[in-house]
């Protein structure tokens, strides 16, 4: 074997934990974001999902060797979901419709900063060097492809009576979303 045929196969090599985090990542977004486009809301199973991830994160980022600056940014960070489910204790539904609005959006921050933040963090746990030697371009790319997929399942979460029917829903044990295509009969 040549030592080209060797650098280029230990490129591939390395190329293959920044696939793997992209399409990890990449299906923990997807269903969140279809959700917002199908009931324009996120369940509170993806919600608590996150928060139970970003805890686990969380208390490993306290204890972790590094610097305190820095685990104490990335540990604010990691409470976003936290501070998401006592705000959610704090407003009832009998709440002006502003404040309602406002902890609607928290949690959509909270889930659209928190989950890919929680899985950035939960990467480096797993693979502690992963993005040490990464160039800026290879962040970017996992960045935005992660970001296309959410912005994609957004889409399709809204355009969702053109290509599924109430039934599809109903399959899959969801409640069928507002405006679904019934079944042909």
């Amino acid at each position: 074997m040549s030592e080209t045929d060797a650098a280029t196969r230990a490129s591939r090599r390395r190329d293959v934990p920044v696939g793997v985090v992209m399409v990890g990542m990449s299906l923990a977004v997807w269903w969140p974001a279809f959700t917002v486009g199908a009931w324009e809301e996120i369940f509170y199973t993806q919600v608590l999902a996150l928060w139970a991830a970003s805890t686990a994160a969380f208390v490993f980022v306290l204890v972790e060797r590094r610097p305190v600056g820095v685990r104490l940014l990335r540990a604010f960070l990691l409470l976003l979901p936290t501070a998401l489910l006592v705000l959610m204790f704090i407003v009832n539904d009998d709440e002006e419709d502003l404040l309602i609005a406002l902890v609607d959006i928290a949690a959509f921050l909270a889930v659209l900063i928190g989950l890919p933040f929680t899985l950035w963090v939960l990467t480096r746990i797993v693979w502690p060097d992963f993005a040490h030697d990464m160039s800026r371009r290879t962040k970017w790319l996992i960045t935005l492809t992660v970001l296309g997929v959410a912005v994609v399942s957004m889409i399709l979460g809204a355009l969702h009576p053109y290509f599924l029917t109430c039934e599809d829903f109903t399959i899959a044990g969801n409640m069928p979303p507002e405006g679904c295509t019934p079944s042909p009969d």
